[in-house]
């Protein structure tokens, strides 16, 4: 019996949709502290939308992975990206992939959350 493909809970996915970012935390090496954020890639349509004063829903979105490492004392305050470092970034073209690339990470969907439920300080 082949395992189920983890997915995205339905309010994760609408806010992808919506081009919300997501992030998730990450083992670091002592002192550091680490994230990756999915951050949906948005168009000419969504500025138009936002200056309309809504969101514009769209599952054929793109997507950006960046895992990000962080000195944990430069966290607080305006400094976090003092002694930061980015240690990998890819993109996903669709949301399958997007799937398929979180997976490769060695994540899954349900590790990330809307970037106030954490301490990324991006």
């Amino acid at each position: 019996m082949e395992a189920a493909t983890p997915t995205w809970p339905q309010d994760k996915l609408s806010a992808l949709r919506l081009g919300r970012r997501l992030v998730a935390e990450v083992p670091a090496a002592p002192g550091r502290r680490a994230f990756v954020d999915i951050t949906p890639i948005l168009s000419q349509r969504d500025d138009l939308a936002e200056r309309e004063g809504w969101q514009r829903p769209d599952a054929q979105r793109s997507f950006q992975l960046a895992h990000w490492d962080y000195n944990e004392q430069q966290l607080e305050g305006w400094d976090y990206d003092v002694d930061a470092r980015q240690i990998r970034i890819d993109t996903a073209t669709d949301e399958s992939s997007l799937l398929r690339l979180v997976a490769e990470w060695q994540l899954t969907p349900a590790q990330f959350s809307y970037p106030w439920d954490t301490d990324d300080p991006r």
